[in-house]
């Protein structure tokens, strides 16, 4: 492995209490990056923390919180200009192995084509997935692979290694694919954005790849647990965008119907659960933000260098395994 570049982005938003384990792990990898902490307007102790005790790590502090894609993409942006072969991701609650790296970039490094390498994301006790990769449902579902599944290398094989998409809370980039295919998409804010620009990637020809030798831990809903509805609307209103923007060709109108029929269910359960002012904003931002996704969409499926056939073999043939509810009603309306 010859000499590279590598930056490593940590968005943060109040993470000050987990904070300084995960920059702890990434001070000790056997593969040295430069670590970089994207401050997302924290109202705690976190830019203390970093001043005071990691002087290692260079901090982007922004105004305001831009989610996590915003973040990230303010890393990235500074990465690429610190000249940056590769620039790897890792939520501000994970702490990374010692060699999560230099694995992440071995499995790179073996060919040009490999454009993100996911590594294997563990609960903080080691013991449960929480992601292998993330997966894609014909329903327009992503999730990610295994989760909640005790972990006994199921996931581990060569038949396992290709993914459709890869996490951002521990994955590796290659720098030119930002050059190619963009940015994360700062609409989504937060939730399935990973998945976006894995699709992206993949329509564009670029492999993703799964390192199950690169782990990370995660304490497990760390910062999703501050934010209640702010998070169940960016979820609904962003896993339909992401198949308006990527799904190419005539999986487009054979699949989108399932879609329709799932967000229906998603607003019927907001109607159900009382969450009018929720379902009000979400149908508003996916209106007017219609026009720019299929803007987007064209530019993206225009550029595509893989039939569409190619993105259906990765496809997930059935609703993800975690929704009982959705499963229960897609029993009456088999694929084939």
């Amino acid at each position: 492995m010859g000499y590279m570049k590598i930056g490593v982005v940590v968005p943060n938003w109040n993470g000050e209490q987990l904070l300084g384990e995960c920059l702890d792990s990434l001070h000790r990898q056997t593969l040295p990056g430069e670590v970089i902490v994207v401050d997302n307007g924290s109202q705690d102790g976190s830019v203390q923390l970093i001043e005071d005790y990691y002087p290692h790590a260079h901090i982007l502090q922004l105004e305001d919180n831009y989610g996590f894609a915003g973040g990230v993409n303010a890393g990235i942006e500074y990465a690429l200009k610190q000249g940056a072969d590769y620039i790897a991701l890792c939520n501000n609650d994970a702490v990374a192995e010692e060699n999560w790296l230099e694995r992440l970039v071995a499995v790179a490094e073996a060919s040009s084509d490999i454009g993100v390498v996911t590594g294997k994301i563990l609960a903080y006790d080691g013991e449960t997935i929480d992601s292998t990769g993330d997966e894609y449902s014909i329903w327009g579902t992503p999730f990610p692979r295994g989760r909640g599944e005790a972990d006994h290398g199921q996931y581990d094989g060569a038949r396992h290694r290709e993914v459709l998409a890869a996490s951002g809370g521990g994955s590796l980039y290659r720098a030119d694919l930002f050059v190619d295919v963009g940015f994360f998409d700062e609409w989504f804010f937060a939730y399935y954005e990973d998945v976006d620009i894995s699709f992206r990637a993949r329509l564009a020809g670029w492999r993703l790849r799964y390192a199950p030798e690169a782990i990370v831990y995660h304490h497990i809903g760390a910062t999703s647990e501050k934010l209640g509805d702010f998070r169940l609307q960016h979820m609904y209103k962003n896993f339909p965008v992401v198949f308006m923007k990527n799904m190419p060709g005539k999986l487009f109108w054979g699949y989108g119907w399932r879609v329709l029929g799932v967000f229906g269910f998603k607003m019927l359960q907001l109607i159900k659960k009382l969450k009018l002012i929720l379902l009000i904003k979400l149908l508003f931002k996916i209106i007017i933000h219609l026009p720019k996704a299929f803007t987007q969409r064209h530019r993206i499926q225009r550029n595509r260098r893989v039939d569409p056939s190619y993105i259906d073999g990765f496809l997930h043939q059935a609703p993800p395994p975690t929704q009982s509810g959705l499963i229960k009603i897609t029993t009456k309306f088999p694929v084939k």
